[in-house]
Protein backbone atom coordinates (compact mmCIF):
# COMPACT_ATOMS: atom_id res chain seq x y z
CA UNK A 1 0.00 0.00 0.00
CA UNK A 2 1.88 3.40 -0.71
CA UNK A 3 1.62 6.07 1.36
CA UNK A 4 0.58 9.68 0.89
CA UNK A 5 2.61 12.26 0.54
CA UNK A 6 2.88 15.04 2.80
CA UNK A 7 2.74 18.80 1.02
CA UNK A 8 4.98 20.93 3.00
CA UNK A 9 6.55 24.50 1.97
CA UNK A 10 9.49 25.21 3.25
CA UNK A 11 9.93 28.52 4.99
CA UNK A 12 12.14 30.09 2.96
CA UNK A 13 9.85 29.53 -0.01
CA UNK A 14 6.83 31.22 2.36
CA UNK A 15 9.25 34.07 2.83
CA UNK A 16 9.58 34.07 -0.64
CA UNK A 17 5.76 34.04 -1.65
CA UNK A 18 4.70 36.37 0.95
CA UNK A 19 7.22 39.12 -0.28
CA UNK A 20 5.99 38.54 -3.50
CA UNK A 21 2.45 39.00 -2.81
CA UNK A 22 3.16 42.21 -0.72
CA UNK A 23 5.13 43.63 -3.88
CA UNK A 24 1.77 42.99 -5.62
CA UNK A 25 -0.25 44.88 -3.27
CA UNK A 26 2.09 47.78 -3.65
CA UNK A 27 2.03 47.92 -7.19
CA UNK A 28 -1.50 47.74 -7.06
CA UNK A 29 -1.96 50.43 -4.49
CA UNK A 30 0.07 52.66 -6.83
CA UNK A 31 -1.85 51.64 -9.91
CA UNK A 32 -4.98 53.94 -10.43
CA UNK A 33 -6.98 51.30 -12.31
CA UNK A 34 -7.38 49.17 -8.68
CA UNK A 35 -9.84 50.35 -6.08
CA UNK A 36 -9.33 49.15 -2.64
CA UNK A 37 -12.81 50.99 -2.00
CA UNK A 38 -14.86 47.40 -1.67
CA UNK A 39 -12.61 46.23 0.53
CA UNK A 40 -12.46 48.94 2.94
CA UNK A 41 -16.17 48.86 3.18
CA UNK A 42 -16.34 44.97 3.76
CA UNK A 43 -13.44 45.92 6.46
CA UNK A 44 -16.39 48.78 7.60
CA UNK A 45 -19.31 46.34 8.15
CA UNK A 46 -17.00 44.27 10.22
CA UNK A 47 -15.49 46.47 12.45
CA UNK A 48 -18.06 49.41 12.88
CA UNK A 49 -20.49 47.25 14.65
CA UNK A 50 -17.40 45.64 17.00
CA UNK A 51 -16.17 49.59 17.59
CA UNK A 52 -19.49 50.43 18.33
CA UNK A 53 -20.17 47.86 21.13
CA UNK A 54 -16.26 49.11 22.40
CA UNK A 55 -17.91 52.74 22.62
CA UNK A 56 -20.62 51.52 24.12
CA UNK A 57 -19.30 49.51 26.83
CA UNK A 58 -16.72 51.97 27.32
CA UNK A 59 -19.32 54.88 27.77
CA UNK A 60 -21.29 52.60 30.47
CA UNK A 61 -18.24 52.02 32.07
CA UNK A 62 -17.02 55.24 32.63
CA UNK A 63 -20.84 56.15 33.86
CA UNK A 64 -20.51 53.22 36.29
CA UNK A 65 -17.37 54.70 37.53
CA UNK A 66 -18.64 57.85 37.78
CA UNK A 67 -21.72 56.83 39.65
CA UNK A 68 -19.90 55.22 42.12
CA UNK A 69 -17.87 58.13 42.76
CA UNK A 70 -20.28 60.22 43.53
CA UNK A 71 -22.20 57.23 45.62
CA UNK A 72 -19.09 57.09 47.59
CA UNK A 73 -19.01 60.94 47.96
CA UNK A 74 -22.76 61.50 48.94
CA UNK A 75 -22.27 58.70 51.15
CA UNK A 76 -18.98 60.60 53.10
CA UNK A 77 -21.14 63.81 52.83
CA UNK A 78 -23.98 61.91 54.51
CA UNK A 79 -21.99 61.20 57.27
CA UNK A 80 -20.43 64.19 57.66
CA UNK A 81 -23.75 65.41 57.92
CA UNK A 82 -24.92 62.79 60.53
CA UNK A 83 -22.02 63.91 62.64
CA UNK A 84 -22.86 67.68 62.70
CA UNK A 85 -26.62 66.85 63.35
CA UNK A 86 -25.60 64.77 66.26
CA UNK A 87 -22.88 67.35 67.97
CA UNK A 88 -25.80 69.93 67.21
CA UNK A 89 -28.48 67.38 69.14
CA UNK A 90 -26.03 66.67 71.88
CA UNK A 91 -24.80 70.99 72.38
CA UNK A 92 -29.04 71.65 72.07
CA UNK A 93 -29.43 68.66 74.68
CA UNK A 94 -26.67 70.77 76.87
CA UNK A 95 -28.30 74.00 76.83
CA UNK A 96 -31.67 72.90 77.29
CA UNK A 97 -30.27 71.24 80.43
CA UNK A 98 -28.34 74.16 81.62
CA UNK A 99 -31.43 76.51 80.62
CA UNK A 100 -33.48 73.32 83.18
CA UNK A 101 -30.92 74.07 85.78
CA UNK A 102 -31.06 78.06 85.64
CA UNK A 103 -34.06 77.95 86.24
CA UNK A 104 -34.31 75.97 88.67
CA UNK A 105 -31.56 77.87 90.34
CA UNK A 106 -33.60 81.36 89.86
CA UNK A 107 -36.11 80.16 91.85
CA UNK A 108 -34.13 78.58 94.51
CA UNK A 109 -32.92 82.06 94.70
CA UNK A 110 -35.98 83.29 94.55
CA UNK A 111 -36.78 80.85 97.31
CA UNK A 112 -34.08 81.96 99.76
CA UNK A 113 -35.53 85.63 99.47
CA UNK A 114 -38.67 84.52 101.04
CA UNK A 115 -37.68 83.08 103.83
CA UNK A 116 -34.65 86.02 104.35
CA UNK A 117 -35.36 85.84 108.11
CA UNK A 118 -33.69 82.21 108.31
CA UNK A 119 -29.72 81.27 107.62
CA UNK A 120 -30.15 78.84 104.88
CA UNK A 121 -27.60 76.16 103.12
CA UNK A 122 -28.41 74.78 99.37
CA UNK A 123 -27.47 71.13 98.67
CA UNK A 124 -28.13 68.97 95.66
CA UNK A 125 -29.87 65.17 95.88
CA UNK A 126 -27.51 62.88 95.11
CA UNK A 127 -29.73 59.83 96.18
CA UNK A 128 -33.27 57.94 96.96
CA UNK A 129 -34.86 55.30 97.79
CA UNK A 130 -36.09 52.87 95.42
CA UNK A 131 -39.94 53.57 93.28
CA UNK A 132 -40.69 56.84 91.54
CA UNK A 133 -41.33 59.50 94.45
CA UNK A 134 -38.68 61.16 96.54
CA UNK A 135 -40.26 60.22 99.97
CA UNK A 136 -36.28 59.39 101.35
CA UNK A 137 -33.51 60.76 99.92
CA UNK A 138 -29.84 62.25 100.44
CA UNK A 139 -28.39 65.46 100.06
CA UNK A 140 -24.87 66.07 99.76
CA UNK A 141 -24.48 68.60 102.75
CA UNK A 142 -24.22 67.28 106.48
CA UNK A 143 -23.09 68.66 110.06
CA UNK A 144 -19.78 70.48 108.22
CA UNK A 145 -22.05 72.62 106.60
CA UNK A 146 -24.27 73.17 110.00
CA UNK A 147 -27.05 70.70 109.45
CA UNK A 148 -28.17 69.23 111.81
CA UNK A 149 -31.74 66.09 112.38
CA UNK A 150 -34.63 68.27 112.62
CA UNK A 151 -33.72 70.77 110.19
CA UNK A 152 -36.52 71.64 107.26
CA UNK A 153 -35.94 71.33 103.89
CA UNK A 154 -37.93 73.24 101.49
CA UNK A 155 -38.27 73.48 97.65
CA UNK A 156 -38.80 76.06 95.36
CA UNK A 157 -42.64 75.86 95.84
CA UNK A 158 -42.88 75.04 99.31
CA UNK A 159 -42.26 72.33 102.09
CA UNK A 160 -40.08 69.10 101.11
CA UNK A 161 -39.70 67.91 104.53
CA UNK A 162 -37.78 67.39 107.72
CA UNK A 163 -33.87 66.37 108.32
CA UNK A 164 -33.73 62.63 110.21
CA UNK A 165 -29.88 61.61 109.82
CA UNK A 166 -26.71 63.79 109.32
CA UNK A 167 -23.27 63.06 108.41
CA UNK A 168 -20.48 64.99 108.01
CA UNK A 169 -20.73 65.50 104.68
CA UNK A 170 -24.76 63.94 104.09
CA UNK A 171 -27.83 63.83 105.18
CA UNK A 172 -31.21 61.85 104.58
CA UNK A 173 -34.43 63.53 104.47
CA UNK A 174 -37.80 61.96 105.07
CA UNK A 175 -40.35 63.93 102.79
CA UNK A 176 -43.97 64.70 103.85
CA UNK A 177 -45.42 62.19 101.41
CA UNK A 178 -44.09 59.20 103.36
CA UNK A 179 -45.76 56.74 105.22
CA UNK A 180 -44.40 57.90 108.35
CA UNK A 181 -44.66 61.86 108.17
CA UNK A 182 -47.55 63.81 110.09
CA UNK A 183 -47.05 67.65 109.56
CA UNK A 184 -48.73 69.89 111.95
CA UNK A 185 -50.65 71.90 109.29
CA UNK A 186 -53.60 74.88 109.29
CA UNK A 187 -55.33 76.58 106.22
CA UNK A 188 -53.73 79.98 105.50
CA UNK A 189 -57.02 82.32 105.53
CA UNK A 190 -58.78 80.75 108.38
CA UNK A 191 -55.58 79.53 110.41
CA UNK A 192 -57.77 75.93 111.37
CA UNK A 193 -55.91 73.37 112.01
CA UNK A 194 -55.33 69.88 110.82
CA UNK A 195 -52.78 66.89 110.49
CA UNK A 196 -50.88 66.19 106.99
CA UNK A 197 -50.40 62.54 106.49
CA UNK A 198 -48.50 61.43 104.21
CA UNK A 199 -49.39 58.35 101.97
CA UNK A 200 -47.41 57.09 98.65
CA UNK A 201 -50.55 54.91 97.80
CA UNK A 202 -52.55 58.29 97.91
CA UNK A 203 -49.26 59.59 96.11
CA UNK A 204 -49.89 57.51 93.09
CA UNK A 205 -52.81 59.91 92.25
CA UNK A 206 -50.84 63.03 93.21
CA UNK A 207 -52.44 63.79 96.82
CA UNK A 208 -51.90 63.69 100.14
CA UNK A 209 -54.60 62.88 103.22
CA UNK A 210 -55.25 65.88 105.91
CA UNK A 211 -57.47 64.96 108.97
CA UNK A 212 -58.66 66.49 112.02
CA UNK A 213 -59.34 70.27 110.38
CA UNK A 214 -61.35 72.33 112.79
CA UNK A 215 -63.56 74.16 110.38
CA UNK A 216 -66.64 74.84 112.47
CA UNK A 217 -68.46 77.79 110.39
CA UNK A 218 -67.44 75.70 106.25
CA UNK A 219 -65.07 78.61 104.84
CA UNK A 220 -62.42 76.01 103.80
CA UNK A 221 -62.92 75.28 100.43
CA UNK A 222 -61.37 73.57 97.52
CA UNK A 223 -58.24 75.70 96.20
CA UNK A 224 -57.64 76.72 100.19
CA UNK A 225 -53.38 76.76 100.81
CA UNK A 226 -52.81 74.63 103.61
CA UNK A 227 -49.21 75.63 105.39
CA UNK A 228 -47.42 74.63 108.61
CA UNK A 229 -49.28 75.51 111.53
CA UNK A 230 -48.05 77.95 114.62
CA UNK A 231 -48.29 75.19 116.80
CA UNK A 232 -46.36 72.69 115.34
CA UNK A 233 -43.40 70.79 117.27
CA UNK A 234 -40.44 70.99 114.31
CA UNK A 235 -41.84 72.94 111.56
CA UNK A 236 -41.18 76.84 110.74
CA UNK A 237 -44.75 78.20 110.66
CA UNK A 238 -45.98 79.52 107.30
CA UNK A 239 -44.60 77.56 104.68
CA UNK A 240 -46.54 76.04 101.40
CA UNK A 241 -47.39 72.27 101.79
CA UNK A 242 -50.45 72.29 99.65
CA UNK A 243 -54.31 72.87 98.21
CA UNK A 244 -57.21 71.30 99.25
CA UNK A 245 -58.79 69.47 96.31
CA UNK A 246 -61.51 67.86 98.71
CA UNK A 247 -62.69 67.76 101.97
CA UNK A 248 -65.91 66.51 104.16
CA UNK A 249 -67.17 66.16 107.65
CA UNK A 250 -66.30 63.11 109.77
CA UNK A 251 -68.22 60.78 110.95
CA UNK A 252 -68.89 62.79 114.28
CA UNK A 253 -69.55 66.05 112.77
CA UNK A 254 -67.10 67.76 114.62
CA UNK A 255 -63.96 67.72 112.51
CA UNK A 256 -63.47 67.29 108.76
CA UNK A 257 -60.86 64.95 106.64
CA UNK A 258 -59.98 65.94 103.21
CA UNK A 259 -57.29 65.69 100.64
CA UNK A 260 -55.07 67.86 99.08
CA UNK A 261 -52.45 68.61 96.01
CA UNK A 262 -48.87 69.03 97.58
CA UNK A 263 -46.94 72.21 95.87
CA UNK A 264 -43.37 70.77 95.36
CA UNK A 265 -42.82 68.00 92.58
CA UNK A 266 -41.81 64.86 94.69
CA UNK A 267 -41.19 63.23 91.63
CA UNK A 268 -38.37 65.58 90.22
CA UNK A 269 -36.15 66.97 93.10
CA UNK A 270 -32.77 68.40 92.25
CA UNK A 271 -31.98 71.12 94.31
CA UNK A 272 -33.19 71.67 97.90
CA UNK A 273 -32.54 74.34 100.59
CA UNK A 274 -31.72 73.42 104.41
CA UNK A 275 -32.92 75.67 106.94
CA UNK A 276 -30.44 75.46 109.98
CA UNK A 277 -32.82 77.38 112.55
CA UNK A 278 -34.62 74.33 114.34
CA UNK A 279 -37.94 75.65 116.21
CA UNK A 280 -37.40 73.02 119.07
CA UNK A 281 -36.94 69.49 119.79
CA UNK A 282 -40.19 67.10 120.29
CA UNK A 283 -42.26 65.28 117.80
CA UNK A 284 -44.89 66.50 115.39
Amino acid sequence: MKKKKKFSIKSKHLITIMTIICVGLIALAASSKFSFEPLQRGTGYVISPFQNGINTVGTWLRSQTTGFRDAKKLEQQNTELEEKISALKEENNALLQDQDELERLRKLYKLDESFSEYEKVAAQVISKDPGNWYNTFTINRGSNDGIQVDNNVIAPDGLVGIVTEVGSDWATVRSIIDDSSNVSAMAATTSDTCIVTGNLLLMDQGKLNFIQMTDKEDKVQAGERIVTSTVSNKFLKGILIGYVSEIEYDTNKLTKTGTLIPAVDFAHLHEVLVIKELKQKGSD
